[in-house]
């Protein structure tokens, strides 16, 4: 059995500390290099995974021409994706992005391009696609346990990105106000606000939910914070044929969904033509209500199965076998989750319904 040689490149996204503990966790992948221009950025993950000096770098074509992955995980700010991906895409190696996917829908194809012709694997990492509870959702809509798949209704967020770190460290309010100022998660240019990191969660499993599905209009309105160039609550409506879906973003919950389930609470309920299914962010049940069942009736999540129970070993999975990215890591599920957030943003700047951009 052959080791997978991952590498991990930029550290803007506090998920990266998740994913190297997926590879480190993984029997047959190997951490071989890790890559950020800050030093102190990388300090926690080369002593959580004992890497020695000979894989750390700061100079992404050193890391990966040293190192030679197999596959890269990229946690890039989101306005830099696409410029990193077609700089790895050189080297031939699959990319794992973690969410949000891009800067724009025309970023997105930059990427997907890229990789396409460098004859290798794209995914982006959407974390709820491994919450047995909506894989389960899916199972059931996919059986026909709700009908037609005709709304959803998703809201999700947490207190704000600064407050935690990998593995879900926590971060003083003190420290999170200090960081404000200088983080790329409150700075427009790089793609930050709420809108951009939880929209395309919503969107992106809820077009999966729908089984690619889009809509026709968006309508988005976001809050205006003092002092802040983005928004940290967003409120979309899509039309689609079927009706209406709402998708709601939030920095700023009393608690993270993660210790303590807020109010409203975190996850999606989908309405079918036959019945409802509500799935809640860690929940390890969803509830189903049906024409012949009025009564909400819970039901036990899906046990998930080997290859399939989290990003890196997915994506491995696929590696070995030869099979596509499918399901919401698939990056023709990703872009239509694009689609509505580039949308959003200019329904939210212009402050009217606009059609769906292409």
């Amino acid at each position: 059995m052959r080791n997978w040689r991952v590498a991990g490149i930029n550290f803007d996204h506090m998920h990266m500390g998740d994913l190297l503990r997926e590879v480190y966790q993984h029997p047959e992948a190997e951490i071989v290099g890790v890559c950020d221009k800050s030093p102190e950025r990388m300090q926690s993950a080369i002593a959580s995974f004992n890497l020695g000096t000979n894989k750390v770098f700061h100079d992404v074509d050193r890391c990966v021409e040293q190192t030679k992955p197999d596959l890269v995980i990229l946690c890039a700010a989101t306005a830099d994706h696409a410029d990193y991906v077609e700089q790895l895409a050189k080297y031939r190696v699959h990319v794992l992005v973690e969410k949000p996917f891009a800067a724009s829908i025309a970023d997105s194809d930059r990427m997907t391009r890229a990789v396409e012709d460098s004859g290798k694997l794209l995914a982006v990492n959407w974390p709820l696609a491994w919450y047995p509870c909506h894989v389960t959702a899916k199972r059931l809509i996919d059986d026909g346990a709700i009908g037609e798949v005709i709304e959803v209704h998703f809201y999700d967020g947490n207190r704000g990105p600064l407050y935690h770190l990998a593995d879900k460290a926590e971060v003083s309010q003190k420290e999170v106000e200090a960081a404000k100022p200088s983080s790329w998660w409150y700075k427009h240019e790089s793609g930050g606000g709420s809108l951009r990191d939880y929209l395309g969660y919503g969107t992106t499993l809820g077009t999966w939910f729908m089984n690619g599905e889009k809509p026709v209009e968006v309508t988005c309105v976001v809050d205006q914070p003092a002092g802040l160039e983005v928004d940290e609550h967003s409120i979309t409506i899509c039309r689609y044929q079927s009706g209406l879906s709402k998708f709601e973003t939030r920095w700023g919950t009393f608690t993270d969904p993660w210790t303590q389930q807020p109010q409203p609470k975190c996850g999606f309920v989908i309405v079918g033509s036959e019945g409802t299914i509500s799935s809640f962010d860690y929940e390890q049940h969803v509830t189903v209500q049906t024409r012949q069942l009025l009564t909400p009736t819970r039901v036990e999540a899906d046990v998930l199965q080997d290859g399939h129970r989290s990003a890196v070993e997915y994506v491995i999975r696929c590696m070995e076998t030869g099979n596509p990215i499918v399901g919401p890591l698939d990056p023709a599920i990703s872009r239509i989750g694009q689609q509505i957030i580039d949308s959003a943003v200019l329904s939210a700047r212009e402050k009217r319904t606009v059609g769906l951009l292409s």
